[in-house]
């Protein structure tokens, strides 16, 4: 979502231009009221053109069933191949599978969620530590596993490999 807005003006993104800060007089605020109407108006009309898929990553959450089995120990392995988030130095995109591997207490993870979930990290600036720990801390506290791991292996970049394992 924010890619898409970079090329208009501060106000539409977020930001006010520098003058309608300085006067405080009510010229000054009414400008200001009159950006704000607008920026609002910007934001209804980019989320109306949205496709259904990136609305459901916009509004994605972790949803969380009851385990059908919780007196049995099982191991459940997720992996997604096509994870991307973005480089928070250069915001070139970056690319991994991430690997879940968790032992369920009473809870586990509904995949279609976690699929919206992960796709979320799309357009996030996060670093591959961040966003494998992010992950790693959502599941952790929603879960509560008994076993958790969670392994971001990134694709070479830079002639670089990197693996992010996180293990409870």
């Amino acid at each position: 979502m924010q890619t898409k807005l970079n090329g208009l003006p501060a106000f539409c993104r977020g930001g006010m231009p520098n003058v309608l800060h300085s006067g405080g007089t009510e010229a000054g605020h009414a400008v200001s009221a009159h950006f704000q109407l607008y920026r609002e108006a910007l934001n209804l009309l980019v989320s109306a053109i949205m496709k259904y898929g990136e609305k459901a990553i916009q509004k994605a959450n972790l949803e969380i069933w009851d385990n059908p089995f919780p007196d049995r120990d099982y191991t459940i392995d997720i992996s997604y191949p096509e994870f991307t988030c973005l480089c928070p130095r250069s915001g070139y995109p970056d690319f991994a599978t991430m690997n879940i591997t968790y032992v369920p207490d009473k809870k586990v993870v509904e995949l279609k969620s976690l699929k919206l979930f992960l796709n979320s990290f799309r357009d996030k600036e996060e670093s591959h530590e961040a966003s494998t720990n992010i992950i790693f801390d959502a599941l952790k506290e929603s879960l509560a596993p008994r076993r958790l791991d969670v392994v971001g292996d990134f694709n070479v970049r830079g002639n670089v490999k990197t693996v992010i394992r996180v293990s409870l």
